[in-house]
């Protein structure tokens, strides 16, 4: 096995889990996301001479993650179908305090438009900075702020338990509940939806 191909091999190993969580918080869908994070490596083996000529070949694979789970969310939009069928398969809940407010971040998230739901999960699930959520989605920082600031606020309304509360209190339940998909396997868990749920 010649070097290229050993160090794409060790790329994917290190890497592959990491890019189908990020496509799974995007798409929303645990079977499709393993599918989509492997078409994104096929697409950088391809090109892997460019790609780790730029220095960061992660930030180049999770762009194209990105992009390719845009172009999948516009064709989902287009099956309205689907989408009616996505949206009545709520997994249930269970006890453990912590994997309600998970769930319910997911879903929230699956509401917001792609780049801002890319933004947000970029920044505070996988704590990149600006700068790395920037060079990942191939947009400025300026837009990055922006679109991660109006995410979070979407959340907070879609997360808020009773409008009545103070402000501050949905912000910590939001920055909470996203964070908290940090600790979310790299595979599927027994309380991930399936095609089945």
């Amino acid at each position: 096995m010649d070097a290229p191909t050993e160090e794409f091999h060790a790329f994917f190993d290190r890497y592959y889990a990491d890019l189908s969580r990020l496509a799974y918080l995007l798409l929303g869908d645990s079977e499709g996301a393993d599918d989509l994070a492997a078409d994104a490596l096929v697409a950088v083996w391809r090109r892997w001479d460019r790609v780790r000529a730029t220095g960061d070949p992660l930030a180049h694979a999770r762009g194209v993650v990105a992009g390719m789970a845009r172009t999948r969310t516009r064709s989902l939009m287009r099956e309205r179908r689907r989408i009616a069928l996505f949206w009545s398969h709520r997994p249930d809940r269970i006890d453990d305090p912590d994997v309600p407010a998970v769930l319910d971040v997911r879903d929230a998230l699956a509401r917001l438009p792609l780049r801002k739901r890319a933004c947000v999960v970029l920044r505070h699930a996988f704590d990149l900075s600006e700068k790395e959520t920037a060079r990942a989605l191939g947009v400025s920082v300026g837009t990055v702020k922006s679109q991660t600031s109006r995410g979070i606020a979407e959340l907070e309304r879609l997360l808020a338990p009773d409008r009545r509360s103070a402000r501050h209190a949905y912000e910590h339940h939001t920055y909470r509940a996203v964070r908290a998909l940090r600790t979310e396997p790299a595979g599927r868990s027994s309380w991930w939806p399936t095609a089945s749920t």
